[in-house]
Order: C-alpha cells, then sequence, then structure tokens
C-alpha cells in the first residue's frame, strides 16, 4: 500500500483535478445556455420581422422590398442553423466535460477511500500496540504483587 504522504500527494492532485473539472463543465454549461439564448433571440428577432414584413405587405410592398426581405428571411434562417449547430457542439462538449468530471471525482473518492482505510489500519495497529503494552503491563504488576 502506498505511504500516508503518497496517499496525501494523490489526494491533493486528485483534488486539484476535480476542481480544475469542475470549472470546465461549468465554462460549457454556461456556453451551452448563452447558445441557447442566441438561438431564441434570433428566432424571436424572424418571428418579429415576419410580423412586420406581413404589416407592411397589408399596405402594399414594391417587388425591391419583397426582395430584400426574402433574402434577409434566408439569412436570418442560416444564422438560426448555425446557432442550432453551436448548441449541438456545446451540449457534446458540456457532456464530455461532465464525464471528465465524473471521473476525476471518481478518482479522487478512490483515494479518498484507501486514505481512510490506511487511517483505520493504522488506528488498529495503534490499539494493538497499546492493549498489549496494557497487557504487558498488568502481566508485570501481577507478577511483582506475588
Amino acid at each position: 500500500m502506498a505511504s500516508k504522504a503518497q496517499l496525501e500527494t494523490l489526494m491533493d492532485l486528485a483534488r486539484r483535478e476535480t476542481d480544475d473539472a469542475a470549472k470546465r463543465l461549468g465554462v460549457a454549461l454556461k456556453a451551452v445556455d448563452e447558445a441557447k439564448q442566441k438561438h431564441e433571440m434570433l428566432v424571436s428577432y424572424r418571428e418579429e420581422y415576419i410580423k412586420r414584413f406581413e404589416t407592411a405587405q397589408q399596405a402594399g410592398i414594391t417587388p425591391m422590398a419583397y426582395r430584400n426581405f426574402v433574402a434577409f428571411i434566408e439569412k436570418l434562417e442560416t444564422a438560426i442553423k448555425g446557432q442550432l449547430d453551436m448548441i449541438k457542439h456545446a451540449e457534446y462538449r458540456s457532456t464530455q466535460e461532465k464525464t471528465a468530471w465524473q471521473t476525476s471525482e471518481r478518482k479522487r473518492m478512490s483515494y479518498s477511500t484507501l486514505n481512510d482505510r490506511a487511517d483505520a489500519a493504522a488506528l488498529k495497529l495503534e490499539n494493538k500496540r497499546d492493549q498489549k503494552a496494557m497487557d504487558e503491563h498488568a502481566a508485570r504488576q501481577a507478577y511483582y504483587k506475588r
């Protein structure tokens, strides 16, 4: 079994690794949220623009204005699709970071368990030594009382 100092070093490294993984996971989750918010904003803007177009169409618009609208809507659609790709990528990255954090946390917990077992074994050994010392002391006391 590894020495106490080695276990403490491993635990410290695992703790740092877990902390770093947690930070990366937080960044990845924030990126997912931001990507979803941008997507919602683009969809909302598209709906608003379509409503404005419908209002303008009822009042009558020129063929040039119609072409401009269609071109702009196509650009918005492209941006929305691109943002969906960004969401997928951000979600994939957050899944990877979550897996990395879970792996780091399992490693940290394993070292912690090993450390707890080492502490328990050391305590058991110490208790045995104390018991042996007490038994020897009691035996000597009994021997000298005779």
